[in-house]
């Protein structure tokens, strides 16, 4: 079962090897790594997707937990949060088959960013489930490239993964 974790971090220099080097050490599988600036720029949001059953999830945040340069764990419920992910794709079109090609990223929401005469570069973004369809929608024509980003999740709660003692930030 995958698990998607949000990390609060300090954002420090050598924090994200430290916690890559957690998993690896004890031999977790990350499926997804990303990590960004927050509100406030001292704290990174790290998301973590990593495959599991409930009894390494235990033992994946108690180990986050004790880094000390972790500020808060969250193990987001299915429901409980929204996550997307960028791709971008470069596909092979020919004479023949451009319009098709163009109909069908067309159809799935996507953006095309560069069009040359044996190929098209197209961006999206969206929930796992998306991406996969785009994939699945394009692999016939040719993909020649795939760029993917890793998942960003955030919850949906009001309370969100703040950091204690900080004030909201309200624009």
């Amino acid at each position: 079962m995958k698990h998607t974790i949000s990390v609060l971090v300090e954002n420090k220099f050598g924090v994200l090897a430290r916690i890559s080097g957690l998993f690896s050490a004890r031999g977790f599988n990350i499926s997804s790594l990303a990590v960004g600036e927050t509100e406030d720029p001292t704290v990174s949001r790290m998301t973590i997707v990593v495959q599991g059953d409930d009894k390494t999830l235990d033992q994946v945040k108690k180990q986050l937990n004790k880094l000390i340069d972790t500020i808060k764990v969250v193990d987001f419920k299915e429901g409980e949060f929204i996550d997307r992910e960028l791709i971008l794709v470069k596909v092979a079109v020919t004479a023949k088959n451009r319009k098709e090609v163009l109909e069908a990223i067309e159809s799935i929401g996507a953006g095309i960013e560069n069009a040359g005469s044996k190929s098209v570069s197209i961006a999206a973004t969206g929930d796992h489930t998306k991406i996969k369809a785009l994939l699945e929608l394009l692999r016939p024509f040719g993909i020649m490239e795939v760029v993917r980003t890793g998942r960003i999740a955030m919850s949906t709660e009001d309370k969100g993964l703040k950091v204690e003692g900080k004030p909201e930030v309200n624009e």
